[in-house]
Parts: C-alpha cells; structure tokens; sequence
C-alpha cells in the first residue's frame, strides 16, 4: 500500500491550496481528484477577490499560497474596489479566464515538488475507530497517510435542483460523493445542509451588447501576488445591464415553480449573493436589480449573468433571461440551478481545522459551512500546512484574528457555527485599520519562513520589498519641518511651532505627495508601492497605537488554553446555561469562551482559574 504523509481529497481552491502548502512543507503529499479537468474549476462565477475576499487572496499569497498568482496568470480584467474608501477597506477583484485558470493550477500542481495527482473517485476513509489512517478509491485501491484533508466542496450528497427537477451532483456534469459521505457517518459528525446557486450560462454572440453600458478594468491593475507586477493576458470589459418590471412579473407569476419557493430545498442559501427570487421577494420595492455580463474567457462565448442565479424550470430563466435589455435573443447554453449539499458545524473543528473527535481528518473549504473561492483556498491553505507539521511531529499553528482575515474567518467558523454559508466581509475584523491588503506580506511572511513553506523566489522578494520600506519608512519620520517652512513649501498645518515629520505628513488626505516632493525630492525616487504602503501606515498611524493594545488583550486571552477534557457539569460556580453550552462548544480558548452568548465576567475569571488549577496539576 502507498504511504502518504498527507492525502488532500478534492482538487478545487481549498484542495488545491492545501496539497500545495503541504508539499512546500516538505512532507509527501497526494491530491486525489477525479479529473485532471477539475483541477481549479472556478465552479461558479469567473472572478477572485472583492471585499473581504481580497483580503483572503493576499494573505494566502504572503503564505507563498498560490491563488493570487494563478489569477494573476488567468486574470482578464482586475479592479480595485473601493477605490473612493480608505485603504483598509479597498479589496481587489479579478475577472479570471476559466481555461487559463485552470491551466494554470494544472502547470503549478504537476511541477510542485513533494506532490503526487492522483486521479479517481474517493469511496471511503479508513481506520480504527476514530483514528482516520488513509483512503479507499472506487476501484479499491488503498493509500495510507499519517493526516488526511477533506475538501468535498459541494460534492457531500450534493443535489441539484432546477425547478422540480433533481439530481444526484455537486455541480454542473459532476456526480455526488454520496459513497464518502457515507463513510463519514461512522464518525458520528454534527452535519447540516446548506444551498447555492448559480445563474443561466449565455452565449455572448446572442447578446445585444451595442445596447449595454461597458465596464472596463482600472488603467493601473492592483495584482493579487506580491510577486506579481502587470497582467499576462489581454484585458477586457464587462457589460452591465438590468431587470425590469416585466423581469419581476414572469418570476413572481413563477415562485411556486422554483425549487426553494416550492419546497424542495430545505438547505439555507448565502444571504449576500440571494438569488433572483430572493431579490424580487424581499426587495419587492425595486423595480429593477443590477446585472453585471461577465465573459468567462478570452477564447469562450460563454457569458456569466452575474446577479440573477436561480432554480426556476429552464423555460421560465429562458422567458425572465428576455425580458432583460440588450438580452432579447439570448441564448442559454446552461440553465442555473441550485445546489443542496451536507456540511460539517465547523464547531466540531479546533483552530488548526482538525476535528476534535476524530485523529488525522482536517476539513476545509464549503465542507465548513462557508461560500466563496477565497475562504475556501485560506482554509485549504491552514487545513495543509497543519496536516504537515502534524505528519512531522510539530505543534499546529493557529492563525489569530489580532494579525489575519484568515484567523478571523477561523475563529467565527469554529466558536459561532454557521446558519447560512459564511462569507467574509471586512466589517467582521475588529483591526481591520492595521489588517489591510497591502501589507499582508508584512504581517504573515515571516511566519510562513518560520513554518518552511516560503520557498527562496517569496524569500528574497520579501527581503528587498521590506528593505526598500524600512529604508522609506526611517527617512520620512527622520525629516521634521516647521510648519513656516511647510508654509513656503505650499503646504498648509496648523500655526502651532510643531515640527511634522514627512511621514506623518504623508498621512494627510489633502496633502500631494509631490508637494512634499519639493522638500525631500528622495520621494521621487520611491517605487509607487513603497510610497502608497508608506501613505497607508501613515494614514492609521494615529489608530495603530490604540489596536495594539486592543490586540494584545485579545493575543493574552487567547493564549490562555482551556483543557479539552473540562468537565464543565461539575464547576459548580457556572450557570446551568452556561454549563451546558461550554459543554457543547468545548472552547479551546479564554477568547473563544468570552464569545459564548450569555457569558460573564465571573465566569470567565473562574475559567481563568480552572486553567490555571488544570496546568499546575498536570505540572
């Protein structure tokens, strides 16, 4: 029997991420997938990144992850949203080239050193009760692994509903994973079931697109990869079109028709990507929903109505799809569909995703409870890199949500649950100021160089990067000016006899860089990143102060580790409410505790001092 140190089953953004960290790490490691197709199947719409999910992108990219990289190579128009906001919440977005994309992971993942793609149909795992040892394929073939990682996606008896039809699949063409959701049961996990949807594919050639406003990219592209400097590939523009009333009468004449309105679904869907019986339901005072037609390749017809997913019989999305501007003779070369599929209460998973209950089985990806390409590749990305160190007899590493989007997305799966699919937002990081896009590398390379999965190209990138701002940085708070000889030099403080440093003058929305410029003509000589990095930190300085010592609190609780084996039954000093839900939480930390609804601060000090008693004992 082959013997893995790490297996990652499923070859999507989660899989991906997680065989390629695992393998950066060292250890032995095999992707098992059906196809060598579905390799970086972008299985909903063609783009990576946004608000929030930017964010998720760079700091698998300071990782030395590869999503940002593969779409910087597929990318066919990149933006940077919220250009108009401050830089913490500005997120970039990419439409991507499904076919490049895809070629791309291919091109990656077969010349990854340490990894083995390995091509069929996972049918169960193996081990001794609840010790997971390896897997078993359709055709019977065994391999062993010292930490297996489960990224099923959508597949986990997964259906897919158009109306009131259904069938058995976790996408578009691909059959469920009815046979490993079956040997999952054994385990005895807390499961769920939740939906997405997709919206009708068209052929761009029917579209009438003379009649729709042209969105093109951003004339200076913001990549994903630090590693990164221009696109590849020629770039493109989308269209943007509408519903209208009539749109909104064929649906709601319809409703019974859909398969959620019509009850077959009882999965929940993603409250901020409803689908277009959704919007015309619970938005009835709007007479018309933005529709964004993005092209799903430089060499592809196929056009991706972003904005109208549905589950409607295919005659209703060809009658409401006509209704729609610049759409009238539209042809579908795929109906949209819903699909329904099991997830694990993330809950059940520690901060490393391992499952608590269970020895050598990591969980990442719409498997969690999540939505999205970014949070599933971020949890690929920890999901790997813990699998590794577990094979090499090392500590697990858990990322904080003092220092990372993917230690905020980690600690709201694992101590909140989910009730819909999870998608990150900026708005859900309390030092969202400090976590921003841009210094992603600052804030997780070095851990990454620390662990071994930075190889020498992110390495040596880093090290110049960071000379070149440190260097930048100690200049511009080195050089102080009077505010009279700012005032000759066109720029305007406060009379007040301070001297402002031109650092903390680059902080200053209504200052020019090229004022300052005239009075230290070094600035010219930055490079354009260095110089915007350096306006960012300057801009939050006066914040940054305060959230460390915010996060500092938060880093001290969450080091206070609480026994997995505390009877909380037996803390007499604990509410019975209380009592029964650190029972069913289990809460690895004080931080994780102090989320648990109902808490108090008595409580918590007494949970300080159980962790302390518990230490001394095993002293």
């Amino acid at each position: 029997m082959k013997h893995y140190d790490v297996i990652v089953i499923g070859g999507g953004h989660a899989g991906i991420e997680a065989a390629a960290a695992a393998a950066r790490m060292g250890v032995s490691t095999a992707l098992v997938t059906m196809r060598p197709e579905d390799l970086g199947t972008l299985s909903c719409n063609p783009a990576i990144g946004g608000l929030g999910k930017g964010h998720l992108v760079r700091e698998i990219d300071a990782m030395d992850g590869v999503m940002g990289r593969l779409a910087d190579q597929a990318g066919i128009q990149f933006r940077l949203l919220n250009r108009r906001k401050g830089p913490a919440v500005q997120g970039p977005r990419g439409q991507m080239d499904r076919a490049l994309y895809r070629a791309a992971a291919f091109d990656r993942l077969s010349s990854q050193p340490n990894l083995t793609l390995v091509y069929g149909e996972v049918s169960a795992l193996t081990g001794e009760g609840r010790w997971i040892d390896g897997i078993v394929l359709a055709d019977g073939t065994s391999f062993s692994a010292g930490a297996v990682v489960l990224t099923t996606g959508t597949f986990l008896n997964g259906v897919i509903h158009i109306g009131d039809t259904r069938r058995e699949a976790g996408r578009w063409g691909d059959r469920a994973s009815n046979g490993l959701a079956d040997s999952l049961r054994r385990l005895d996990l807390p499961l769920g079931r939740l939906k997405t949807g997709t919206p009708p594919r068209l052929d761009g050639r029917s579209i009438d697109w003379s009649r729709l406003e042209m969105q093109p990219g951003d004339d200076a592209p913001v990549m994903f990869s630090y590693l990164s400097t221009a696109p590849t590939v020629a770039q493109i523009a989308c269209g943007i079109t509408h519903t209208n009333e009539a749109t909104h009468r064929i649906i709601r004449e319809n409703l019974s028709r859909s398969a959620m309105y019509g009850g077959q679904i009882s999965g929940r869907g993603p409250r901020y990507c409803p689908s277009i019986e959704d919007k015309v339901v619970r938005f009835a005072d709007k007479s018309s929903h933005q529709i964004f037609l993005e092209p799903e390749g430089l060499d592809d017809h196929t056009v991706y109505p972003n904005g109208i997913s549905t589950s409607l019989p295919a005659d209703i999305q060809q009658d409401y799809v006509r209704s729609i501007g610049g759409l009238e003779e539209a042809i579908i070369t795929q109906p949209g569909y819903a699909v329904e599929y099991d997830y694990v209460d993330p809950r059940a998973l520690d901060n490393s995703l391992r499952l608590r209950d269970a020895q050598g089985l990591y969980l990442a990806g719409q498997i969690n409870g999540t939505t999205g390409y970014e949070e599933a590749g971020a949890q690929g990305l920890v999901a790997g890199l813990n699998a590794a160190l577990a094979a090499q007899g090392r500590d697990q590493i858990t990322f904080s949500r003092t220092d990372s989007y993917i230690g905020v997305m980690i600690d709201d799966l694992t101590t909140r649950g989910v009730s819909e699919p999870y998608r990150m937002f900026t708005s859900r990081a309390e030092f969202r100021l400090t976590l921003r896009a841009d210094n992603a590398d600052q804030r997780l390379t070095p851990l990454a160089l620390r662990l071994g999965c930075a190889g020498d190209e992110r390495r040596q990138h880093f090290a110049r990067r960071q000379d070149r701002y440190m260097a930048a940085r100690k200049m511009t708070e080195s050089l102080r000016f009077s505010p009279t000889e700012l005032q000759r030099a066109g720029i305007h403080t406060r009379l007040d006899g301070q001297q402002r440093s031109i650092f903390t003058l680059l902080g200053g929305t209504d200052i020019c860089a090229d004022r300052l410029a005239g009075l230290v003509p070094d600035l010219l000589d930055l490079r354009p990143e260095t110089l915007q990095q350096l306006r960012n930190d300057a801009l939050y300085h006066q914040y940054a102060d305060r959230q460390a010592r915010d996060a500092e609190i938060l880093r001290a609780d969450e080091a206070i580790d609480l026994p997995q084996d505390l009877d909380y039954a037996r803390i007499s000093g604990l509410s019975a409410e209380l009592r029964a839900k650190l029972t069913a939480a289990r809460p690895a930390t004080l931080a994780a505790a102090a989320k648990i609804e109902g808490m108090t601060p008595a409580a918590l000090t007494l949970l300080v001092a159980m962790a302390r008693a518990g230490r001394r004992s095993r002293a």
